[in-house]
């Protein structure tokens, strides 16, 4: 296919190079990142965006999503998608689906999950919203930059599948960095702990494929000094996007909206900004007792 890519930072230069090494032709843009190899570079978001039969975004924001998007639609071809595979709010991803549609092309919101390393090995999670048509169009793209792609529905779907399944992740990384250090008071080994956790009904992805506690079960950033994986302010922004769309919802999340909180304390005020949100497990177990 010929595609446009905008947005080349840590996880989208990556997504463009496995493309590129699959034998698609990659125009890129970006306002600050160089050019991965083999894409070449557009002078604007309009230019790589022309002729392209699929243009992909992965952006900060709903806010820099909706103007790139106002730049990059009508410099597409009739009946090109524009396949979106930033994390931003749901309305955003519907506000740019209804501006594609009328333009008559089309949108699929697909944010992903399985950060930079993910994007390098090509094992991304793709959670898509939009037409079953253009699902069907991008899907031979979602195989090479990933191991599973799940149309979840109309467009907002992708982005809606994303905060909730973050909106979890988050809160039982909090309650899972909190047992640990709870156990360590009690004078439980974290080992053992580990051992019976994830065996039994508190076990979670958390627990047992990302463990906060360092030298306890499969390797993860804990055993980095918590270098990012995931980091704690891409946590923050996602939890932030979940209470968003709760409050738009009118939907009662207390636990999301207390897990926002902590984060929100964590990255801002207790050196979590840069830190993985694993890093969550040295945060409770250097509080002071009362």
């Amino acid at each position: 296919m010929k595609i446009g890519f905008i947005g080349l930072g840590n996880m989208g230069a990556p997504m463009a190079a496995n493309l590129v090494a699959a034998g698609h032709s990659v125009t890129g843009h970006d306002l600050a990142a160089a050019m991965p190899a083999g894409v070449t570079a557009a002078d604007s978001a309009a230019g790589a965006a022309r002729d392209a039969e699929v243009v992909i975004t992965m952006l900060p924001n709903g806010d820099i999503l909706r103007a790139v998007a106002a730049q990059v639609i009508p410099a597409m071809p009739a009946g090109a998608v524009l396949l979106d595979c930033s994390t931003v709010d749901v309305d955003s991803a519907r506000a740019v689906a209804s501006q594609a549609a009328a333009a008559g092309r089309h949108a699929v919101d697909a944010p992903v999950s399985g950060g930079v390393g993910g994007a390098a090995a090509g094992t991304l999670t793709f959670m898509a919203g939009g037409p079953a048509d253009a699902f069907a169009t991008v899907r031979p793209l979602f195989e090479v930059m990933g191991q599973r792609a799940v149309h979840c529905g109309e467009a907002g779907a992708g982005q809606a599948a994303k905060i909730c399944n973050n909106m979890i992740l988050g809160v039982t990384m909090i309650a899972t960095c909190e047992a640990f250090a709870l156990a360590d008071r009690l004078g439980l080994d974290r080992a053992r702990m580990f051992d019976v956790v994830s065996t039994s009904s508190g076990q979670s992805w958390s627990m047992t494929s990302y463990c906060p506690a360092p030298g306890v079960g499969p390797k993860s950033p804990a055993d980095n000094g918590y270098k990012p994986g995931f980091a704690a302010e891409l946590m923050l922004k996602d939890l932030r996007l979940s209470q968003l769309a709760a409050e738009a919802a009118d939907a009662d999340t207390p636990m999301g909206q207390l897990a926002m909180q902590l984060y929100e304390r964590f990255v801002e005020d207790e050196g979590g900004l840069g830190r993985d949100f694993s890093a969550m497990l040295p945060r409770f177990e250097g509080r002071e007792r009362h």
